[in-house]
């Protein structure tokens, strides 16, 4: 027989149980609210970093303790004119430039900051082993305060900074903004046999500060 002790444990836990899973429940809510979130990328602009239909996850807390940096991969809301739909479609790329950088194509084929020729070993390859350019025309900006020039690795099939670049004309158009960011991607984890932590690429340590930060 099932003592009175062991009815009321079993009494309690089923009434326990709808407020643990609401709690459970909510506690998901904020976590994809404000801490982590996950996207499938949907487009090639990325190859092969990350290819069609990855799952990354992204961290929306970083950037409220510290500024972004160069070679981060970044999911951010695009303006309006970036977007063949509505304004605020989220959107993925690598950061190049932060404010204050000079960023300049090209120099025997690479691009350069700062006046640094950046090694950018994760430009897209094609199956018989040609490289995308690091950019398919000539530039020289310099970065906004408070914005970002942003790449994709597959430049060739990438709307990005040096498209709009190209398009405008208008630097502000060409970069975004930094409170447009919705977080950092770091770490592909599915499908399972692509799982990856999406590091900044070693090149990224020789560039040198901006000159207006010196």
């Amino acid at each position: 027989m099932i003592d009175e002790q062991t009815q009321k444990r079993r009494g309690s836990f089923w009434r326990e149980l709808p407020i643990l899973l609401g709690v459970a429940i909510l506690v998901a809510v904020l976590v994809r609210a404000f801490v982590l979130q996950t996207f499938y990328i949907p487009s090639p602009s990325m190859e092969h970093t990350l290819n069609v239909l990855d799952r990354v996850l992204v961290n929306k807390l970083v950037y409220d303790f510290r500024d972004p940096r160069r070679g981060e991969i970044i999911v951010f809301k695009a303006p309006e004119d970036w977007s063949a739909g509505a304004e605020g479609e989220d959107f993925i790329k690598r950061i190049i430039g932060v404010p204050g950088d000079k960023v300049k194509c090209c120099t025997d084929g690479h691009l350069t900051i700062n006046g640094q020729v950046l090694d950018e070993p994760y430009i897209y390859r094609s199956a018989d082993g040609r490289q995308d350019p690091a950019a398919d025309k000539e530039f020289d900006i310099t970065v906004p305060a408070d914005r970002l020039w942003v790449m994709g690795d597959h430049r060739s099939a990438s709307g990005d900074s040096l498209q709009h670049w190209k398009d405008s004309g208008d630097i502000q158009e060409a970069t975004i903004s930094e409170e447009s960011i919705v977080g950092r991607a770091f770490t592909v984890f599915w499908p399972v046999g692509r799982a990856t932590w999406l590091s900044v690429p070693s090149g990224f340590d020789k560039i040198p500060d901006p000159p207006a930060a010196k």
